[in-house]
């Protein structure tokens, strides 16, 4: 195995972050916003599953609204009475999650019971396809894992579907906002060695 060049370790790390490499400053402001956000939600998770399941009902209300207009615009088109279905199902749900944000979030909450334990078991399987090589044993934890949060969701079902959707969005906004921030400083990194 050959060693490579600091050149070449710098021309790999460039072009795998890409345009990322062009805005550094951007990465960083942003994963700060998200962990600082995440620190939040984390601090008052009810009140961010409310908020979440109310920018959930304004992505259903644009849907419908935009699905409307797109069939109004269609009128050769023989799938119109379909979209304008959809449009109305989608304005409805908006309503309805609008209107009654407690059952709303009950049914996201057994979604994500439901997500948890479904991945799990597909993990579970993928392990056992994989069980030859050394590493399966990693899939198999990690589909323990979601199972067992599945179960744990459920366990704690209806009352956590208060809380659970809000630190479940303050989590991944967390992760995400840390793995931007260190992505921004990987870019600045870079940027500042090729201009050397």
């Amino acid at each position: 195995m050959t060693e490579l060049s600091s050149t070449q370790i710098q021309d790999i790390r460039t072009k795998v972050l890409g345009a990322a490499a062009k805005v550094p400053g951007a990465l960083i402001g942003l994963g700060i916003l998200f962990i600082v956000l995440g620190m939040i939600g984390v601090a008052g998770q009810v009140l961010f599953s409310f908020v979440s399941v109310n920018v959930l009902g304004i992505f259903l209300f644009a849907g419908g609204i935009l699905q409307g207009a797109h069939a109004f615009q269609s009128s050769g088109w023989k799938s119109v009475s379909v979209q304008l279905v959809f449009a109305v199902l989608y304005i409805v749900g908006a309503l309805y999650v609008w209107a009654f944000p407690i059952p709303a979030l009950e049914v996201i909450t057994l979604w994500l019971a439901a997500i948890f334990f479904v991945t799990g078991v597909l993990r579970l399987i993928s392990a056992f396809q994989h069980r030859h090589f050394g590493e399966w044993i990693w899939l198999l934890l990690s589909a323990a894992l979601s199972i067992l949060m599945g179960v744990l969701i459920m366990n704690g079902y209806p009352e956590s579907s208060l809380w659970l959707p809000g630190l479940l969005i303050a989590i991944e906004l967390l992760l995400q906002g840390w793995s931007l921030l260190f992505l921004g400083f990987a870019a600045r990194s870079v940027a500042k060695s090729v201009t050397k």
